[in-house]
């Protein structure tokens, strides 16, 4: 992987960057409930400068970073999981992978969205429309991946993963998350939250902290205005003794190399590869989805992995 902007102008600014890009994890109400708060904002702007995305599409698939590390936040060891969706809308969908190292990666499906006028609004149901939520876990001791699926029930992403996490986990959730821009179109904030029940919650505590999560400040604003995430945590949810019980480093990235992009061309049939491998186009250029890194092989490097398949009167 090749990050085409590392965020921040100086070291000193990108060292204290990826220090507040952090994960923490913290107890509410006598550990009745569970919740995770994440800063994320180095990662996005990241994430939008390697692919290259506008305003709308950095909102939509930044949504998509923080909803897949959130999630990922019960993972352990070297487990990961795949928040996917396909819809009929503009959108297409998005497929995002993050895992209990804090790393995440991921795309749209259609990275150029159609904006023809300002939006009046926030609410996204326009480019999905109908679609189906789906996320897959693959975990140590599971023999198989296990996937879990809904259909989208709102153009929110946040109220999608909560639909999920009842639906097809039956564990009460309330999920937020926030990505802001400045004036100028630039991201200055992005971070995300999770509100989960454990045994013990009742009605009255679970519906209590949901009118508190839908009330609450947009996190991307405030972790712009330097708020950390245990400041807001004991802020807004003094009331419920909140005890932190760690933190981990979350961060844009994907373990795609040169070589095993090269090796993949063996997926092409034999006359396709030989084809390939005789007549290019060179420099041949194969790009990773994930990141948008994009990789150049010349006629030569292609001809040493794959020359065993090119015909022999050439």
């Amino acid at each position: 992987m090749i990050k085409k902007k590392i965020y921040g102008d100086t070291v000193r600014e990108r060292l204290l960057a990826g220090r507040r890009d952090k994960m923490h994890r913290f107890t509410l109400a006598d550990r009745r409930v569970r919740g995770v708060i994440l800063h994320g904002t180095k990662l996005v702007s990241e994430m939008r400068a390697n692919h290259e995305l506008g305003i709308l599409e950095t909102l939509i698939l930044g949504y998509g970073y923080l909803g897949a590390l959130l999630l990922s936040s019960s993972l352990k060891g070297a487990e990961r999981l795949v928040l996917e969706i396909v819809c009929d809308g503009p959108l297409r969908g998005l497929s995002v992978e993050a895992s209990a190292f804090g790393e995440v990666r991921g795309y749209l499906r259609e990275k150029h969205l159609p904006v023809t006028a300002p939006l009046e609004s926030f609410d996204l149901t326009p480019f999905w429309g109908k679609g189906i939520l789906s996320v897959t876990r693959h975990l140590e001791e599971a023999k198989t991946p296990f996937t879990g699926r809904v259909e989208l029930s709102s153009g929110s992403l946040a109220l999608n993963l909560a639909h999920y996490s009842l639906q097809s986990e039956q564990t009460p959730s309330s999920y937020s998350l926030s990505v802001r821009f400045d004036k100028h179109g630039g991201l200055v904030g992005a971070g995300g939250l999770l509100v989960q029940a454990l045994p013990g919650a009742d009605d009255a505590l679970l519906a209590g902290l949901e009118a508190k999560v839908n009330a609450l400040p947009r996190l991307g604003q405030e972790f712009a205005d330097k708020v950390t995430p245990e400041a807001f945590v004991l802020s807004y949810f003094g009331e419920y003794d909140p005890e932190f019980t760690g933190d981990k480093r979350v961060d844009f990235m994907c373990h795609c190399r040169p070589e095993r992009f090269l090796a993949s061309l063996n997926v092409l049939a034999p006359e396709e590869l030989a084809d390939l491998v005789a007549n290019g186009p060179y420099p041949l250029v194969l790009t990773c989805a994930n990141c948008n890194t994009a990789y150049e092989y010349t006629r030569e490097e292609v001809e040493r992995a794959h020359g065993s398949q090119r015909p022999k009167n050439l």
